[in-house]
């Protein structure tokens, strides 16, 4: 049906619309209408490709501005160490603002994208990412039932988010727990157990059933697939093979934390490249991907690195039960132009090489590389890839003990062959365990394939990894943080370095502002202008020095800028009538005494994330004792000064 038209009574001119002529304030409308059918025609009269162009040009500088923005304030790196330091009581600012949401996931995108490349993993990011979700939906939580924040409450959503970060990237929940109350916390709290344990549970749950629903399995299975014997696995000599395991990469874990640590110092102080980083982040990227893709380029170097695997890939086919060695010794496969998915292992072969020469040149060069690729500025994870490590490191140990028993080790009358495929899983379990500090990898390797028959000889071979790697180098993470020179406080190793005899008198700060309540109001204003200490002792008078409060600053400066209370002629205004205004105070609920020892110092600061304390002799406040002279102090037991 044809629209409806007509004119106004009296009026002249084109017809109009009914539904225009009845509406609200026709002539306005009519009026605005013509006025931007006249700026159309006077802009569009140099024709309309110029505008659309500079239109273009504005939006492209919009969305290189905002890129760049996101770019500088997304955490590179893992971001695990910046949360360790969260955790321990240090406010880290904008590490858990939700506007860095949106930066981390198009970094880490962009890092998954290069595949074998780069070779790095997304755990650190979906760990920050779960964390950051975490923090915010607390704060969603206090604002709409109008609770009050509390640190205490924010601490264990933080830990229970790290788990559900570890959990959704491996679908494993009790690994995913217990690999955060590991790396995260130097104590935790039972109450927190059920509550990681229900998060992680949720995330693993429904990371698996996205997998189902998305066709890419039947049901819910392991994330690797396995097919290890479960009648005999392996045979009792080979539990000291398995120790062996353990031993080597524990060396190799002191090896690599320690070039990692020192080629990251390096990094950053070396001239050239901390100007680099500092001024032209993506030129140092760019520089770095070209020279590992070059590597990597499959027709190339990266023939004999198995770079047209993926890291599950490469999992897959390193965990295979079959002994490659013994499969080519009286056969050559050939190298196949395009990836059979049905032989990955394949693309560990050459005919040169064999394949001992290709696992020994993929942990050679992987394990520089990796380095290298650690010092990229962008969100990447380093878990997976010492993971991968680990399990060639295993494989090639596998290979070796299956040429040199080819029919198996006898025991108790009975030969089984060897299964290279579970010395692949005690080595990823145990060099990744090393490297970080933890025992729950082996539980993680558990869940991830499914197969727990190897649990005894994983379990040692991590176990013995770690006792090498946690008394000659600090984790991954806490190496991390002393390169970034983040706060921290070091642990105390050994019971022969005497910490049990260095009292707190021995090494606290006592050049310490204390604020009386009989000082006068100007001697006051002259401390609070002087100094810039966040909290000031109160104590009781300037004689007795007993401490009875903390004043914070911030508080103190706004009740002195406030009007004065009216006092009596002849007068003089101190302290006390401050306080008597309304000026609030802090309880001092825990002090340190002189005679404390380090030790036990140590021990409290750690159990309470705790940054300070005041220290009291008899009731007078005599010092305080912070993370600054908790490290010297400890850092001259460990490395005494010479003897002037």
């Amino acid at each position: 049906m044809e629209e409806l038209v007509g004119l106004r009574e009296g009026s002249s001119g084109d017809p109009v619309t009914l539904q225009e002529l009845w509406g609200l304030c026709p002539r306005i409308r009519r009026g605005i209408r013509g006025g931007l059918e006249w700026l159309k025609q006077k802009l569009f009269r140099l024709g309309e490709d110029w505008y659309f162009l500079m239109t273009l040009g504005v939006l492209m500088a919009l969305i290189s501005y905002a890129m760049n923005f996101a770019i500088g304030r997304v955490v590179r790196g893992s971001g695990i160490p910046e949360l360790k330091t969260m955790l321990a009581g240090v406010i880290l600012e904008d590490y858990l603002d939700i506007k860095n949401f949106g930066a981390k996931v198009v970094g880490l995108s962009c890092t998954l994208a290069t595949g074998s490349t780069l070779f790095l993993g997304k755990v650190g990011p979906f760990v920050h990412l779960s964390v950051m979700i975490a923090a915010y939906l607390g704060r969603v939580r206090t604002t709409t039932i109008g609770e009050p924040e509390n640190k205490s409450k924010q601490n264990e959503m933080l830990v229970a988010a790290a788990a559900v970060g570890v959990a959704t990237v491996f679908g494993a929940p009790f690994s995913g727990v217990l690999f955060s109350i590991e790396v995260m916390s130097s104590h935790f709290s039972v109450w927190d157990y059920w509550r990681g344990f229900f998060a992680a549970t949720c995330g693993a749950f429904m990371f698996r059933l996205l997998a189902v629903f998305n066709s890419e399995q039947e049901t819910i299975t392991s994330l690797y697939k396995t097919s290890f014997r479960v009648d005999v696995p392996f045979d009792l000599p080979e539990i000291f093979f398995f120790v062996a395991l353990g031993g080597i990469c524990g060396v190799l874990s002191c090896a690599y934390l320690f070039c990692q640590r020192t080629f990251l110092s390096f990094i950053k102080t070396n001239r050239f490249s901390s100007k680099l980083l500092a001024t032209s982040k993506p030129v140092y990227s760019a520089l770095a991907t070209l020279l590992l893709a070059s590597i990597t380029y499959p027709p190339g170097v990266g023939h004999f690195l198995a770079s047209r695997l993926s890291m599950k890939q490469h999992l897959d086919s390193l965990f295979d039960n079959h002994s490659w060695a013994l499969m080519t010794q009286n056969s050559s496969p050939p190298w196949p132009e395009e990836l059979d998915p049905q032989h990955l292992w394949w693309e560990w072969y050459h005919p040169r090489f064999t394949i001992f020469g290709t696992l020994a040149f993929f942990l050679v060069m992987k394990f520089w590389m990796l380095i290298l690729a650690t010092t990229i500025p962008m969100p990447a994870g380093y878990f997976m890839p010492i993971f991968i490590l680990g399990a060639a490191i295993g494989r090639l140990l596998g290979e070796a003990l299956a040429v040199a028993f080819p029919e198996g080790i006898v025991a108790g009358g009975v030969t089984n062959p060897i299964m290279p495929g579970g010395y692949a899983l005690a080595g990823a379990a145990a060099f990744s365990g090393a490297v970080t500090h933890t025992i729950s990898t082996a539980l993680l390797a558990f869940e991830m394939t499914g197969q727990i028959v190897h649990a005894l000889p994983v379990l040692m071979a991590v176990l013995a990894a770690n006792a090498i790697a946690q008394s000659c180098q600090p984790s991954i993470y806490d190496g991390t943080i002393i390169v970034k020179k983040l706060p921290y406080l070091p642990r105390i190793l050994g019971r022969n370095i005497g910490s049990h005899h260095v009292r707190v008198e021995h090494f606290m700060n006592r050049s310490i502002t204390t604020l009386a309540k009989d000082t006068p109001l100007e001697e006051v204003v002259k401390v609070v202008t002087s100094t810039d200490v966040a909290e000031y002792p109160l104590v009781e008078s300037t004689e007795s020095q007993i401490l009875v409060g903390i004043m914070q600053r911030a508080q103190l400066v706004q009740a002195i800028q406030a009007e004065p209370p009216s006092g009596a002629p002849g007068h003089q205004q101190c302290l006390q009538d401050i306080l008597a205004a309304g000026c609030p105070t802090e309880p001092v609920t825990l002090t340190l005494f002189s005679e404390t020892t380090l030790h036990q110092a140590h021990n409290l600061f750690k159990l309470l994330n705790l940054q300070s304390l005041f220290v009291t002799s008899r009731g007078r406040a005599v010092g305080c004792v912070s993370w600054v002279e908790m490290k010297k102090a400890i850092s001259n037991l460990t490395n005494p000064p010479a003897p002037k």
